[in-house]
């Protein structure tokens, strides 16, 4: 079956646990296919839709004639596609505020004088999914109306001293409920719209905090909108020393940064805007990726091998579809290597709508699965029936009630946020230099990636981990990949230098905790005690 157009558009970035999307493929033609006439009218076409893009942005800062004339190419590829989409979107969510008096605790700092966290406790027996201490609220930005959903889970171990961890899905445009409910949380969601609970919880040895953003994600609202990763890490790092102002007792504890997908994006900015904050009350000691998009120039070069046969599974391509991705290739890599060099939207936004299509587009196809190639899309939400489950549990009066959840609809995914980061130019931009950064200021990173995921596979991430550009590149390419095993079983491969590791992990999709539970929280639990070599 093929994926719903704006499914598809999400897939395209490797985004989340939910998460890439990839435009609609259908419709794609070469201009030696189109009459003269409709060649000219899609061009035309595309003047409109770049002339609404320099109204929209207000710039033409990097527009040369090649890339007018590239946005002209795009609309006679892609005419379906480019014809339904839009600069600008509009707020989805209807809100219901809750009194002040609904919430237990109001925070605020001098310093951080726009924002102020609202916190509510939550009894760990009235919902059912942990019996742990809970607590769930929204961050606001007030002058810019901007309100960012949280849920935090106590580690069910030892809370006053094990580490904290920040959970963050991609998209970008997904909930990081999903991430709690349906891969690494206290509990699942069945068929029957209950909690059922997850003895691998990665609250097991650590305190975790599940955060809708950006705005208009999940639980989380605005009357505007969040374009970029850069915009969203200041709202995180405000987030963060709010909440740990009003939690004192973790903020000697270590706190990493964890995420999927388009937090391939997200994780190293966050980490590097933290960092630039000395004053800060609580210790970033390492970020984890797990199947994200960090460096499209090199993962782009991975889309054709992993489909065809090359990355542990059996070509789910003919030749002819797999030498169509190769011949392709060229152009989409040049594409970005444009978008690299400028990274004006002008360069970036053809870079993705053209390397989604030529690259993912005969794979999505096939109507397999993009989180994992073993399996064919099985209908719900993004190819997984039981995100439906989680999404009707939300959207329960009770369960928004005990939260204080305010609005009047959750949705796993908003497919306008996806849009809007496209159409910013962020989808290709190289945040792999973020990681250099990192790195250089000595912060553990691990790499994480299941092996059957197409969509952000691991062929691309252990590429460009392989040729990431920082002090210990060379100790890195000389590390050895060893075997990795889990209670004596083979579990995976890893490869390590100083603060550096890159894990593949055998068995796991998109979602590694999702498939492997039990291989996932023994990666978490290793290095979160500092193992970094595994």
């Amino acid at each position: 079956m093929k994926l719903p157009v704006s499914t598809l558009a999400l897939l395209a970035t490797c985004a989340v646990a939910q998460g890439l999307t990839i435009p609609n493929v259908g419709d794609i033609q070469t201009p030696m296919q189109l009459g003269g006439n409709i060649q000219h009218s899609f061009k035309n076409a595309a003047s409109t839709l770049l002339d609404k893009a320099i109204s929209v942005f207000g710039s033409t800062e990097g527009l040369t004639d090649e890339l007018k004339s590239t946005w002209a190419d795009m609309e006679m590829k892609f005419p379906t596609m480019i014809s339904q989409m839009s600069f600008e979107s509009k707020p989805k969510f209807k809100v219901a505020k809750r009194p002040s008096s609904h919430y237990d605790f109001h925070v605020a700092n001098e310093q951080l004088s726009n924002y102020k966290l609202r916190v509510k406790k939550n009894d760990p027996g009235e919902l059912g999914v942990d019996s742990v201490k809970q607590y769930s609220g929204y961050l606001d930005v007030e002058d810019e109306d901007k309100h960012f959903f949280y849920w935090a889970f106590e580690s069910r171990n030892d809370p006053k001293n094990d580490p904290v961890v920040l959970w963050l899905n991609g998209g970008p445009g997904c909930s990081s409920l999903t991430g709690l409910f349906f891969e690494l949380g206290s509990s699942s969601i069945d068929e029957n719209i209950t909690p059922v609970y997850n003895p691998h919880s990665w609250n097991s040895n650590a305190t975790v905090i599940f955060l809708d953003q950006p705005v208009n994600v999940g639980y989380s609202y605005s009357s505007s909108s969040v374009s970029d990763t850069v915009a969203a890490g200041k709202d995180v790092y405000a987030f963060l020393q709010l909440f740990f102002q009003q939690f004192p007792e973790y903020t000697k504890n270590k706190f990493h940064i964890a995420g999927e997908s388009y937090a391939g994006h997200y994780i190293p900015v966050f980490a590097s805007e933290i960092l630039t904050h000395d004053e800060r009350n609580f210790n970033l000691s390492s970020v984890l990726i797990g199947n994200g998009l960090t460096d499209p120039l090199t993962q782009y070069k991975y889309y054709e091998p992993m489909a065809c046969g090359e990355g542990g599974e059996p070509s789910v391509l003919s030749e002819a579809e797999c030498q169509g991705m190769l011949d392709t290739q060229p152009n989409c890599l040049s594409l970005i290597e444009s978008c690299y060099d400028s990274q004006s939207l002008f360069s970036c936004v053809p870079a993705a709508i053209y390397c989604n299509n030529a690259q993912m587009g005969p794979y999505q196809k096939t109507g397999r699965n993009v989180y994992d190639i073993r399996a064919m899309c099985e209908g719900g939400s993004l190819c997984y029936k039981g995100l439906d489950y989680i999404t009707q549990y939300l959207n329960q009066d009770v369960v928004k009630e005990k939260l204080g959840a305010e609005v009047e609809t959750y949705e796993s995914c908003n497919f306008d946020i996806n849009r809007n980061f496209l159409f910013a130019g962020d989808w290709m931009k190289p945040y792999f230099k973020a990681v250099t950064a990192l790195l250089e200021a000595d912060l553990p990173v691990l790499i994480y990636a299941g092996d059957k995921d197409f969509i952000c596979n691991w062929l691309g991430n252990q590429a460009w981990t392989d040729v990431l550009p920082w002090s210990g590149a060379d100790g890195f390419a000389d590390a050895k990949v060893r075997s990795w095993k889990v209670d004596g079983e083979k579990a995976g491969e890893v490869k390590n230098f100083e603060n550096f590791t890159f894990l593949r992990v055998y068995g796991g999709g998109h979602m590694v905790p999702y498939d492997q539970p039990v291989n996932a929280l023994s990666m978490l639990n290793t290095w979160l005690d500092g193992k970094y070599s595994f």
